[in-house]
């Protein structure tokens, strides 16, 4: 074969090959955008609920502990805050 046939032969395999490339890329990254759409949604429901749960948890240790007898005799009573009275001049 002359040298020419061989290098169309060559570009022809390369072209093929990195269309093939360019095409196994594309699905890859469209994958790696779903992925992460769906870990960014399930990062915000996760997060929503340790919200919610931490709230009724300080609530629950809260009453838990206003209810205890070493608390009670180990601790200050709460002060009531007193509200500022501003001076009017």
């Amino acid at each position: 074969m002359e040298p020419l046939m061989k290098s169309e032969i060559f570009f022809f395999i390369a072209s093929i090959a990195t269309i093939i490339l360019t095409i196994l890329f594309s699905i890859v990254l469209i994958n790696l955008i779903k992925a992460s759409r769906n870990l960014q949604a399930i990062t915000r429901v996760i997060k929503n609920t340790v919200r919610i749960g931490s709230e009724e948890f300080i609530e629950d240790l809260k009453e838990k502990l206003e209810n205890n007898l070493l608390f009670r005799l180990f601790s200050p009573p709460p002060t009531k805050k007193s509200k500022r009275v501003s001076k009017k001049d």
